[in-house]
């Protein structure tokens, strides 16, 4: 199977970073083909430019002008993402969002005429082989706590309103929680099993 890993943190030695690296050693195991994308080292602009905003408003009725348009490495990225089976967030929640690249990733990327098309009834994906989405996220903040104050606020932005609306049946986050203060074992412990889970892949 092929898997897209969409990574971002700019610190080699983030939780973030030891995460990667057990996913990567899962699909590994599993013998699947790994495609990173590391937005930080490709330094990925994620700001929306003007003519972003207008390639998004000639992607409904002139979509090849449109996509004249667009950053060349979104371009990259969009023959990348048509060829995932599998495709893999992950990144630190900040101020209970995803850091800039993140959401510059999905604003650029997650975009009409390269990643999705309009239909009759909203939107349909173009990443035709795509079976599966994977988001893993750390954070500081108690899960209860995200869940009641901060409205779940991942889920309801990339699991529901990104990936949902473009029919993405198969989506799953795994939300590790207190990083800062769990213990040393637990942090091994998640990493065991995120690595197990990425060997079972299929």
């Amino acid at each position: 199977m092929k898997v897209v890993i969409v990574f971002n943190h700019p610190y080699v030695g983030s939780f973030c970073n030891a995460i990667l690296n057990a996913v990567s050693a899962g699909l590994t195991k599993s013998k699947n083909e790994i495609d990173l994308i590391h937005l930080d080292n490709d330094k990925f602009d994620p700001v929306m430019r003007s003519k972003d905003l207008e390639a998004f408003a000639k992607a409904r009725n002139d979509s090849s002008s449109a996509i004249q348009l667009v950053d060349p490495m979104v371009i990259d990225y969009k023959q990348r993402l048509e060829n995932a089976e599998h495709l893999v967030f992950i990144f630190p929640i900040w101020w209970e969002l995803m850091p800039a690249m993140t959401k510059g990733f999905i604003d650029k990327v997650i975009f009409p005429g390269i990643t999705y098309e309009y239909a009759k009834m909203g939107m349909k994906s173009k990443m035709k082989k795509l079976k599966g989405l994977t988001v893993i996220t750390t954070m500081n903040t108690p899960s209860f706590v995200y869940w009641i104050l901060f409205g779940n606020a991942i889920k309801k932005a990339i699991m529901t309103g990104t990936f949902w609306k473009i029919g993405v049946k198969k989506r799953k986050w795994m939300s590790l929680n207190m990083v800062k203060f769990v213990s040393e074992d637990k942090r091994n412990r998640w990493l065991t099993t995120i690595e197990k889970k990425f060997s079972n892949l299929k």
